[in-house]
């Protein structure tokens, strides 16, 4: 049997580069382990940690932060210390959570989905913040009130007028 060089060394090349290409990215998955999932106190404890990071981004993009808002940085300065309670801003997370987890169950009848969290459907993060993190810093639209003066400064309303 007789090989052609001129086409057989090259298909020799691209079959091993794609062999070892494809042993790299094994080799590469095989290493990638999720961090276990410590300290919740009010999420659901079966959560992995990409079902927990879906949940952070979420409420992350809600207020407008990235993770250092809530979490401080490890100790070596790469990356962050999600098991943390140092910031303030991550109790407060949890008292919020809670807040709207009680008027879903109050109001929307508690669903939840899949993973045991409200659902999207109901009252979230984004309900009331719309991208920012501090309520007072929000501007909210001017809200129509039909023949109605808009109420004076203190917000007190105008009493009725007798006819």
């Amino acid at each position: 049997m007789h090989f052609n060089k001129k086409i057989f060394i090259p298909i020799a090349l691209i079959a091993g580069s794609i062999l070892l290409a494809s042993m790299t990215m094994i080799n590469q998955q095989q290493e990638r382990v999720d961090p276990p999932v410590t300290n919740l106190k009010v999420l659901p404890k079966k959560l992995t940690f990409k079902q927990v990071d879906h949940i952070m981004d979420n409420w992350a993009a809600a207020l407008g932060v990235k993770c250092n808002f809530c979490h401080e940085p490890n100790a070596s300065g790469k990356g962050m210390n999600f098991a943390s309670d140092a910031k303030p801003e991550k109790k407060m997370a949890r008292e919020m959570y809670l807040m709207a987890a009680k008027l879903n169950k109050k109001y929307f009848k508690g669903e939840k989905d899949s993973l045991g969290v409200a659902k999207l459907g109901s009252v979230n993060c984004y309900t009331c913040h719309r991208g920012v993190a501090h309520l007072e810093a929000a501007t909210w639209p001017e809200r129509k009130r039909g023949n109605m003066p808009p109420p004076p400064p203190g917000g007190a309303m105008p009493q009725q007028q007798q006819h």
